[in-house]
Formats: structure tokens, sequence, C-alpha cells
């Protein structure tokens, strides 16, 4: 499949990401594989495999780091992105030498591990909060380079994408409304100059700061590090103003069925990737007589 790769991994970032990972595994070679899968050594059929519960995602990038390793190596995936597997299924096969497989294996998991568990986690999130009218979103808190892998698995395991970088959109925080003086000082900068396209949306803290918010004419009010019962009553005043209502500030999967019921219309969680642990998932030889 090199190089004419597919789907994340024809991204240039991710195409980058990839090869980037190559080199620092395989930047001075596997000389564990060298001296033991010599010439005359027969091709291997491997299997990646769940070792728990898990939502998939990655495979394509797995594959591309087989193929990039060894255009030999074929990949055949046996699950979907978004997919939701139980202990033991086997999510691709790879054929080809055995040299290769096995320079390919750590980096091509190290992905799969990764981006499954943010979609994985991510799923917890979306079926808590299902039946209410509130929409889980991710930040920008995702690790340096992944942002786009991250964010993809986050959408594959039932919640939503929000800002994809500081160009998105327009987010006035505490900090730029010191900056500026004040809330309807930052938003009639905003109004005027940023892109007609996005709406401006304000940080709060508290009804007051609400209050000077609406007042300023914003069009989303993000609710920060408020209780379940102070963002129902906030929510209930943007509400009555059409403005949509964004949640967020240290909620947890315990919390956030309270904070989706109070009436927020999104939900913003950092954890989804800066917390998403790694999911346990294999990659084992077959004798080839068994396929």
């Amino acid at each position: 499949m090199s190089p004419a790769l597919l789907g994340l991994a024809a991204i240039p970032a991710v195409r980058r990401l990839i090869e980037l990972a190559l080199d620092e595994d395989l930047g001075r070679g596997d000389v564990t594989s060298a001296v033991t899968c010599r010439a005359g050594t027969p091709p291997v059929l491997a299997e990646m495999n769940a070792r728990g519960p898990i939502v998939v995602f990655g495979l394509d990038i797995a594959a591309a780091v087989f193929g990039l390793v060894d255009p030999r190596i074929t990949v055949e995936r046996l699950a979907a992105d978004g997919d939701h597997v139980d202990r033991g299924a086997v999510l691709l096969v790879a054929r080809g030498p055995a040299a290769g497989v096995l320079a390919a294996e750590r980096t091509a998991l190290n992905f799969v591990q990764r981006l499954s568990g943010v979609a994985t986690l991510s799923r917890r999130y979306a079926d808590a909060v299902a039946g209410t009218r509130a929409r889980v979103v991710d930040t920008r808190k995702t690790t340096p380079g992944f942002r786009v892998l991250e964010k993809a698995a986050v959408a594959a395991g039932g919640c939503h994408n929000h800002r994809f970088d500081l160009g998105s959109g327009v987010l006035i925080k505490d900090n730029h409304i010191v900056a500026c003086g004040s809330v309807m000082s930052a938003v009639e900068r905003a109004r005027k100059d940023a892109p007609h396209s996005l709406r401006i949306e304000v940080e709060v803290t508290n009804l007051a700061e609400l209050d000077e918010a609406l007042a300023a004419g914003a069009e989303v009010v993000l609710l920060d590090n408020m209780t379940p019962a102070q963002v129902e009553t906030a929510a209930a005043r943007a509400h009555a103003r059409g403005i949509l209502v964004e949640v967020s500030g240290g909620i947890t999967l315990a919390t956030i069925g309270d904070y989706a019921r109070a009436g927020a219309d999104l939900i913003s969680v950092g954890a989804l990737t800066h917390s998403a642990p790694a999911v346990d998932i294999g990659l084992d030889f077959r004798p080839t007589a068994e396929r």
C-alpha cells in the first residue's frame, strides 16, 4: 500500500508524524530482527487483537506503518473505526516478511492503542449524556502533533469536535477580557474584525459575568467551573435569549449527567484527549497453516 497512503494517513501532517515515529524506533535499525530473521525466514501472518472491550480507531494508520516499513507487507482490516469490539477480537491481519512485521509492530500498536483509547473513553462520555440535549465536545488539550488523529478518534467514539485550532473560532476567555479591559470591549472588537462566519463565544465564571456577556451580544456563553445548580440558572437566562450554552471545568463521568440535565448544550471535556488511557492491544504471530 505504500507510498499511496489512504484516509487520514494520506494527510501530509499525519504522514510526517508516522515517519517521525518510525525514525524514533527504527532510526538505528532493528538489531534483534536482523540477527534472528535472516534470509530464508518464511513469511509470517500476524493478528492484531483486542485484549479487552474497546472502541477501535487507527487501523488505517497501522496499515500505513506496515506499508512504509516494507511495501511487501499486506494488511487486511477486520474492524472499522468506531466499532465496539470485545476481548479477543481480531482487528487486522498483516502478512509479509517477518523482519518487516516485527520492525513495524510497536509503532503500529502505539498508534492504535492510543487512538482507540481516546475513542473508547469518548464513547463512555457520549453514553453518559444519551437522552439529553447535550453534546460532548473535545478541546485543544491534545498530544502535540496528534491533534487531527485524536479529534478524529473523539468523533469515532461518538463525541464531537470543538475548535480545531486558534483560527477556527472566536472564544473570548478571561485573559482576553483583561487585555481588552472589559467583556463589552472584547466583544465589540471581535464583532468588528472577526470573520462574519464565526460565532462569538465568551467564557464566564458567575452570573454577573454572564449578564455582562449577554448584554455585550455574545452568541455563545461558556460557563466555566460552575456547579450544576448554577448552570441550570445560567442556562435558563441564556436560552431565554436564544444563546447557546457550553459548560466546562473539571467535568467527569460521574458528574457529566448532572450538567447535561441542567441544560447545557455543549459540554467540553479535555480529558477525552489529555487523560484517555491507552487500551491493551497485541500483535501475535500465527502459523500460516491456520489461514
